[in-house]
């Protein structure tokens, strides 16, 4: 599903994954990313997530934590250990507001919380910001990698 753009800059348009086992929770995430340029993908719980992230890729995963089958922290901690995956952001989209729970995503590496009920308006600011870091990422290793093959290139040459 595409939507209005945010950033002119984007070269394509992002892919979101939203992870709930509350039909109507992705349903309403779904929604408030609708005024950003995005194509979103849902899945209902976490070895699901995991399936989608391997095929797809997301470049964003807004994270239920609190799930049947395998719980937020433990897809995070997934994806975050990871060495194909660790770059994708991961916001945790969650009711539960104790310090303890608070670390415990943080440990397992997430990047970013929403708390429950959502505000949209916080919840697509820091959307928006996840993912201008990670284009801005994603454009500096491209970037990175163009000079490692330039330099390459000009000591081959040099040894000629």
């Amino acid at each position: 599903m595409t939507k209005k753009k945010f950033d002119n800059q984007t070269a394509k348009t992002s892919v979101i994954l939203v992870v709930d086992d509350n039909r109507e929770n992705l349903e309403l995430l779904e929604a408030c990313l609708e005024d950003i340029d995005c194509r979103t993908i849902s899945a209902c719980d976490g070895p699901e997530a995991l399936d989608i992230i391997k095929k797809d890729k997301p470049d964003l995963i807004l994270l239920d934590i609190m799930m049947p089958k395998m719980s937020g922290f433990e897809v995070c901690r997934r994806v975050k250990n990871d060495p194909s995956t660790a770059h994708i952001p991961v916001i945790m989209v969650t009711a539960l507001n104790e310090f303890g729970d608070m670390q415990r995503g943080v440990d397992c590496g997430t990047d970013d919380f929403v708390s429950k009920p959502v505000n949209k308006l916080e919840m697509l600011t820091r959307v928006k910001t996840m993912l201008k870091l990670k284009h801005l990422t994603d454009k500096l290793e491209r970037t990175l990698a163009y000079l490692a093959e330039i330099e390459k290139q000009t000591q081959s040459s040099r040894l000629d």
